[in-house]
Parts: C-alpha cells; structure tokens; sequence
C-alpha cells in the first residue's frame, strides 16, 4: 500500500501499481506550457489512449490542491491545458508550490520524482531539457539532467531538444553515467530530426532488450535514469539543416527580449512553431504520441521480466 500526505494517485493508477500491471507516467508541463490550446488537451488525451492501446496504464502527474497527482481525470487535464497562471514545476519549486497550494505543471525531473515516489519506473514525454547553448557563459543546465543521476526511472524521449547543445548534453550524460541508447538506429536523434551530428553511445532495437538492460542496471544497484531515444517518426521530421536556422532565429529573439530561466524553452518552441506555420507544433505531437507508444511497450515488457526474474 502506497501511503504519503502529499501523494494524491488516481485509483486506477494505484490498482496497476499494486497488483503488478505496467504503469506509464507521463508529464503536464507539455498541455500548460508545451503547446497552445487546444493542441495541448488534445494531445494530452490522446496520449493516454495510445498508452491504454498498447497494454499499459496512463499516469499523467501535476500538482493540484497542494498535493502530487499521479493520474488526472479529463476534467484535471482540460484545466491545466486552459486555466492561466499554471506554475511550471520543476524540483526547486516543489515545495513552494505545494505549501501554496498551486497549481502547476510538472517538467521532466518533478515528474521524475513523483513517479518514483509511487513506484513507477517508466516515463514517456517529449524531449529532455539539457545543456543549453552557451552554457560555458550562463551555467545553464536543465535539472533534469541532475534528476536523471539520481532517480531510477527510465525515460522515453525523442533525444534532446534541438534548441540545446546536444553534444555537451551527452558528455553531461556520460559524466553524469547515465546509458543513452537510442531505439532502432545507429545515430542519435535530435527531437524534431531523426538524426543529429553525433551517433548514438548504445542501439538496441526493441522493448524486450531495452527492458533487459533496466533490469540488468537497477539489479546491479546502480541508480539513475537510462535515457531511450526514440526517433521521430520519417513522416513527421522536419530536417536537421531546416530547424537549425530557425532555432539560430529564435535564440537571437530570446536574447534580444531578455528571455531567460524557466521561460526560455517554452519562448523557443513558441517562436519556432510560429515561423515554421505549425510544422515543428505538428511534429512535436507526432514524437510524442510515437514515444506513449514505445513507453507502453517498455513498460509492458518490463513488467514482464520483472514478474519471471521473481518466480
């Protein structure tokens, strides 16, 4: 029996997570922050019925009323996607959000947390945060990179986001040991590209090896997260060369209004959405809902592997 005052977990959710069915978390800073409405709901909602679809429960994780809910109703879900003044969540503003009782929206690394408080060890969502341009000189870098070192739960994503340095996000992830391995192919993508400039450090080309490879990692006590790259799929990716020049725009507009912090990425998305007329918003929801898929399937299998390495 899961029990913690400041845990809320929908009761299907709790039911998966208690009689050993496999469990998918997924974030909520995408329907407050990630994309407009009514993109955003819709996604959202259609995400947990691909999940459902492919064997496994949907947990969608926020905060609300002061507590983490693990698993929202529609309701939950179309006011996070249409109320304003959602806060966007990520470790540091936990219990500020909390105490306050606040509503708000969970990035990768809170959601991280909060599904690992309730036992859940798989997590789909778009694309991580990372290492972002210009690090050496504004020290940014994504807590979910940091969050990854140290919580067990794996994470399906489309790579790294675009906007960000990817190769020093991936020699942060090597110092940080944390496995990379990308689904299917030899190159690592580049969230809306199926490739980037650098290959992948590991391939496995399905959810039973995959699923192996968690349970080979967390058996030996090695904690942390592994990170799964799960490519674009080709109908939808917009090409490498293409979002470069619009993510070089959008970087300059950012500088130049002084956006910064927590509010630079979803700026970026927003600029870059707009000047490619909807095509990068297009394929952020194609990655997604293609990464609730795979997450189903992970989870699914590792569900499995976890119940016969117990009998």
């Amino acid at each position: 029996m899961i029990e913690h005052p400041l845990l809320n977990i929908h009761q299907e959710v709790l039911s998966a997570i208690e009689n050993g069915h496999p469990v998918v978390a997924l974030e909520s800073t995408i329907i407050s922050h990630g994309m407009p409405w009514p993109q955003n709901v819709d996604t959202a909602l259609s995400v947990e019925k691909i999940v459902r679809e492919n064997g496994a429960i949907p947990a969608t994780i926020a905060i609300l009323d002061g507590q983490c809910q693990i698993g929202l109703t529609t309701e939950q879900i179309n006011t996070l996607g249409t109320v304003k003044d959602v806060w966007k969540v990520s470790l540091r503003d936990m219990p500020f959000v909390i105490s306050q009782r606040i509503p708000g929206a969970t990035t990768v690394a809170a959601t991280m947390r909060i599904a690992s408080m309730a036992g859940i060890k798989i997590f789909a969502t778009g694309g991580i945060g990372g290492v972002h341009r210009g690090a050496e000189h504004s020290m940014d870098i994504s807590t979910d990179l940091t969050e990854m070192s140290q919580t067990s739960v794996a994470v399906i994503s489309a790579g790294v986001k675009s906007i960000l340095d990817i190769g020093l996000t991936l020699e942060y992830l090597e110092t940080m040991g944390i496995p990379v391995v990308t689904w299917g192919q030899d190159a690592f993508p580049s969230f809306y590209s199926r490739e980037s400039n650098f290959p992948s450090p590991l391939r496995l080309n399905n959810a039973d090896a995959i699923a192996a490879l968690l349970h080979a990692k967390w058996r030996l006590g090695l904690n942390g997260s592994v990170l799964i790259a799960n490519p674009v799929p080709s109908d939808w990716e917009i090409p490498a060369e293409t979002m470069e020049a619009h993510i070089l725009d959008a970087i300059k507009a950012a500088d130049l209004n002084r956006v910064s912090g927590k509010e630079l990425t979803p700026y970026l998305l927003k600029y870059i959405s707009e000047h490619t007329r909807g095509e990068s918003l297009e394929a952020n929801i194609a990655l997604i809902r293609h990464n609730a898929k795979a997450g189903a399937e992970l989870a699914v299998a590792f569900q499995r592997l976890s119940r016969n390495a117990s009998i």
